[in-house]
């Protein structure tokens, strides 16, 4: 099918412009982050591209699945760069006839910002990152009554199988097991990944278009009230953690990613928040971080894990997340945006295959 050859070209185009432009605008000064980033955008593209090979050897999924996907992975790529195509244009257009920078706007929004105090700057980094959490989870919600109400079961908001790693293995190894697998993982799993996939896409383009001289983007302003000095220089700490939890959706199941992204999000503010807040005990190491945020970040941590994975994982992630926060940015110069999701979806994958350890969701319960 030419169409198909034609759309999976500007897919692989696409992917390697981002990899490239993420290489190019990278602060060699921050080789960690950058390196953990570029490594797990590379291996989501990598796999994407896998996967639209094997469905499109699927007959079953050629006729409609495959078009879905290229649609789903090309459009907004697309769309991002005609808004980065206009948006320079404009800029550019008025500056040189009204001959003032636009610049003007995001310095106002500095000054502004310096009167804040370090509880509500943080409060306005984060508080983006808990939305999205609670938002994904009421349509998770108000799906599961739906599919309730028309089919009497959860079919296709919990996956048949949620040992990741066994099917990926069965996926590579199985001739045309492609489409079991994908359907066995439930239509919302794609929800997630798609809405995390497209909102990386443009975080990406934000960034792209803060460090270049020549590029613009309609939302680059709002980086004046969300980065820090230091995230300035290099990239914000939203691209990674649009990253990390891209990965995260990626790699595991709708309720293991709910447990991480409620870590990475709820759990991270109530640890800089009650740090700031209450903090007396510097952790010796890292004096940016105190042992009080880190306890109540960790305590937010059981009971979030707890409802969505259960006793068992609770303890597992739960003591993931107090080693990744207490070692990251001192000793370890990596940002918990990054080393949360990546770091606890390698262990469900891991203790999940080789422990055949599975997780029970207690808010099902409460349907």
């Amino acid at each position: 099918m030419d169409y198909y050859y034609i759309w999976f070209s500007v897919i692989v185009f696409f992917y390697i412009l981002i990899i490239y432009g993420f290489a190019i605008f990278s602060n060699k000064n921050d080789n960690l982050n950058n390196l953990t980033a570029f490594v797990t955008l590379f291996f989501v593209f990598v796999h994407i591209f896998i996967f639209l090979v094997l469905m499109n050897q699927e007959d079953r999924l050629r006729s409609f699945m495959v078009p879905l996907w290229l649609l789903i992975l090309s459009i907004p790529p697309l769309i991002i760069c005609i808004l980065i195509f206009f948006s320079s244009i404009f800029v550019y257009t008025y500056e040189k006839m009204a001959k003032k920078d636009l610049s003007s706007l995001g310095k106002e929004l500095e000054r502004k910002k310096e009167t804040w105090s370090k509880a509500k700057k943080d409060t306005h980094r984060k508080l983006n990152h808990v939305l999205i959490f609670l938002g994904l989870v009421l349509v998770w919600y108000v799906g599961l009554f739906i599919a309730h109400d028309y089919t009497g079961s959860s079919v296709g908001m919990i996956p048949e199988e949620n040992n990741m790693l066994l099917l990926y293995f069965r996926l590579i190894t199985e001739l045309n097991s492609i489409f079991e697998v994908l359907f066995s993982l439930g239509w919302f799993y794609y929800i997630l990944f798609f809405f995390f996939y497209i909102f990386n896409l443009f975080i990406l383009a934000n960034e792209f278009a803060r460090k270049s001289n020549s590029l613009s983007f309609p939302f680059t302003f709002f980086t004046k009230i969300y980065l820090s000095e230091k995230e300035r220089q290099n990239y914000g700490s939203y691209l990674f953690f649009a990253i990390g939890q891209m990965f995260a959706a990626f790699v595991c199941p709708p309720m293991v990613f709910f447990t991480i992204l409620g870590i990475g999000s709820i759990s991270d503010l109530m640890t800089s928040q009650v740090g700031i807040r209450f903090g007396k005990t510097h952790i010796s190491w890292n004096k940016n971080k105190t042992w009080e945020g880190t306890i109540a970040g960790t305590l937010v941590t059981l009971a979030i894990c707890f409802l969505f994975v259960g006793i068992y994982w609770s303890l597992i992630f739960t003591l993931a997340f107090l080693v990744f926060d207490i070692f990251t940015e001192k000793p370890i110069n990596l940002s918990d945006n990054l080393l949360i999701p990546i770091g606890c979806s390698l262990i469900y994958l891991l203790v999940r295959f080789f422990f055949n350890l599975d997780y029970y969701t207690l808010i099902i319960y409460w349907i």
